[in-house]
């Protein structure tokens, strides 16, 4: 029973401590685009700081929800459901407590996400639905990029590419929506279809894979029961 409770204490404090890094870069990002909302290099320079916290998570092992869900295909039992639900439970309280913290200490930085919060409420559920799936795609690339080739690039391409493009990070929003104080239902129902979101596109390209060697050896069946030539 010890062991199970200091078990899911540790998941929930590694998505805590995934959570307050991308709680970081996003207010890097805030800093950023705040400083001069109409000048292209601030938001390219904050995308490109904001790496920094998806590069520190996966150095020191920490749990990103949206970097997680991407591994369901091939480990989906009940321990690791347990796990990533309690990974996202992390993460929003992680990004949560810091996003008041920084909107507290820094009120230019919570105005500045009360404007960006407002321009996201207003574009509707659907196309957040799918801003969110284009993010989770590249999230997902970029974490698996990292995991098999023991590199950042991926991180340092991707993450930008998202953020440049628009598209929605569930952890990241929860992050922004708390320093700006932005608490109503629409809020509430905006986030959940952005995780909603971010969870289809960190599924697409695993569960595509799954498919891949399946057909591949169908292939090669019939190229070995296929006749090696013709006597005509």
């Amino acid at each position: 029973m010890k062991n199970n409770v200091l078990s899911v204490c540790k998941k929930i404090i590694d998505g805590i401590l995934a959570g307050m890094l991308i709680s970081l870069g996003g207010a890097v990002f805030l800093a950023c685009i705040g400083f001069d909302p109409q000048a292209a290099f601030m938001r390219v320079a904050g995308a490109l700081f904001f790496t920094l916290a998806l590069v520190c998570i996966c150095m020191r092992g920490y749990s990103l929800y949206t970097g997680k869900i991407g591994l369901l295909p091939e480990k989906h039992s009940k321990e690791d459901v347990s796990v990533l639900l309690l990974c996202l439970l992390g993460n929003a309280i992680g990004t949560v407590a810091f996003g008041y913290l920084i909107g507290f200490v820094f009120p230019n930085l919570g105005e500045t996400a009360a404007g960006l919060c407002a321009s996201k409420l207003t574009q509707g559920y659907g196309f957040g639905l799918l801003r969110a799936i284009l993010c989770g795609i590249l999230v997902y690339l970029s974490v698996d990029i990292y995991r098999n080739n023991k590199t950042s690039l991926g991180i340092i391409l991707c993450i930008p590419s998202f953020i440049l493009s628009g598209y929605e990070h569930s952890i990241a929003d929860i992050f922004y929506f708390a320093t700006a104080n932005s608490v109503s239902w629409n809020a509430f129902g905006y986030l959940v279809m952005i995780i909603l979101g971010n969870s289809i596109g960190g599924l697409l390209i695993p569960v595509l894979q799954l498919v891949r060697p399946v057909q591949k050896k169908e292939e090669d069946k019939n190229e070995a029961e296929a006749p090696n030539g013709s006597d005509s």
